[in-house]
């Protein structure tokens, strides 16, 4: 709780916190707005594939062009300005950086940006939860390696997530389960960025007066940004999967205790330590009462009947054994909180949730029949959803994670609703992104084979 104090003596001893945002879209953006009222936080560069959309964002954020009309980043350095480029790799090496903040969603990019990072010795900041999942624990242990910091993302729900873990852990509480809320049906998970505006209930006129994407916001809907999500809070928590995925059970925050509690206990758990997500919907498409769409929570169990007593003292809400408790945040603030992330990185060295092991993944799984030579679409398009699974489970199988089902053929058929296998489809093995991904699959299958003896 010294954050702000740290950065105010920072700000007094003339050595700001110099910060680079790779990617300016709406998390970025948001961020930006923000990071410009923190004294002894300097926003070094912004690179963007797009440099104009960059100052765009820039601008709409409230920054000037005198403060981002720095021609390079020694002016930048010198002068207190940002430079704006689109060239990532050269901000990563800027003379004087400490933190990289990579948004791109993109997972090879974001792989690659943290490779950088672990060379130049940047502490990461990975809002970009695609590339997360797809191999953070890798990326965590070669940060570890250069002695930087990775750390997920303050703002988005798992880094809140993680933080709620964390708490209950520190207070003497096991975690039985912890998660986020989300609007979810069973039919969305065949939804496609043509049908996807109807399920959201947006008119033909709004999206077209709006700046929509209509594969990313079908990511949030078929269930595989909550698949990717909930892989990163099992791989950074401790926490694993049930073996069949996410189950949403329909959840009000006022029923987390008697819902995020094991089915031997009247629940609907497969395990304590579970990560899950809840629908705001019911499955005949009511709404929740009093649902937590747009927030996080943590389930936890009194250890001790004094304990038990102690919840029905000060109020808990429990279960009806009185032992099942929760606690819950009821939004997140994206991109407005993520300067809590640059800020522990760079001045306690601490990330805001981090992979430790290798527990959850998310596979790439048909939306409908694929034929062969059908070539994949990747997150929140026509062909595949991600369905998070045991990563010993993926490991097994095979499977092809969903970061990497992108422009790739499949080589032989698919059943709707099947999981697809690294087997069945042609890639490319000398992909930066395909050779990281199969090194982290081959470390932590020795890993697992040297716990096993």
């Amino acid at each position: 709780m010294n954050l702000f104090t740290l950065l105010q003596k920072r700000a007094a001893a003339g050595r700001p916190v110099r910060v680079g945002l790779i990617g300016a879209g709406k998390f970025g953006t948001m961020f930006l707005a923000q990071a410009r009222r923190l004294n002894g936080l300097h926003l070094l560069g912004v690179a963007d594939l797009s440099p104009e959309r960059a100052r765009a964002s820039l601008g709409r954020a409230g920054w000037t062009q005198e403060q981002i009309g720095a021609p390079d980043f020694a002016t930048a350095v010198k002068s207190g300005a940002t430079h704006v480029t689109d060239d990532a790799a050269a901000l990563i090496r800027a003379d004087g950086l400490e933190v990289v903040i990579d948004a791109t969603g993109s997972p090879s990019a974001g792989i690659r940006h943290a490779l950088l990072a672990c060379e130049h010795r940047r502490h990461i900041v990975m809002v970009n939860v695609e590339a997360d999942a797809l191999a953070g624990p890798l990326l965590a242990r070669k940060a570890e390696e250069a002695g930087i910091v990775y750390s997920l993302a303050y703002g988005d729900q798992p880094a809140l997530i993680a933080e709620m873990v964390d708490w209950a852990r520190a207070a003497g509480f096991d975690v039985v389960a912890a998660g986020k809320g989300t609007k979810y049906l069973p039919v969305y998970h065949a939804a496609t960025p043509q049908t996807v505006w109807k399920y959201y209930g947006f008119t033909d006129e709004q999206v077209a007066s709006g700046d929509f994407n209509a594969q990313m916001f079908n990511s949030f809907l078929d269930g595989t940004k909550s698949g990717i999500e909930m892989a990163a809070v099992a791989n950074a928590c401790g926490l694993t999967p049930a073996p069949d995925g996410l189950a949403f059970p329909p959840c009000g925050v006022d029923d987390l205790p008697m819902v995020l509690r094991p089915r031997s206990d009247g629940g609907q758990l497969h395990h304590k330590g579970q990560v899950e997500v809840i629908s705001s919907l019911e499955r005949d498409g009511r709404p929740v009462f009093r649902d937590l769409r747009w927030g996080v929570y943590v389930t936890f169990e009194a250890p001790s009947d004094y304990v038990k007593r102690c919840f029905a003292e000060y109020g808990l809400k429990t279960d009806d054994s009185g032992r099942y408790s929760a606690m819950f945040k009821p939004y997140h603030l994206i991109g407005l909180e993520l300067s809590i992330s640059v800020l522990s990185a760079a001045l306690r060295q601490e990330p805001t949730g981090c992979p430790d092991g290798f527990r959850g993944d998310v596979v790439a799984t048909a939306k409908r029949h694929l034929a062969a030579g059908e070539r994949l679409d990747g997150e929140g398009g026509y062909t595949v959803w991600g369905r998070l699974m045991p990563a010993a489970d993926s490991l097994r199988i095979g499977g092809l994670p969903i970061g990497l089902a992108h422009n790739v053929s499949l080589r032989r058929p698919v059943a709707k609703g099947q999981p697809l296998r690294w087997e069945d489809v042609a890639f490319d093995a000398d992909d930066a992104a395909v050779r990281f991904r199969r090194e982290m699959e081959q470390a932590f299958t020795e890993t697992r084979a040297r716990a096993a003896e």
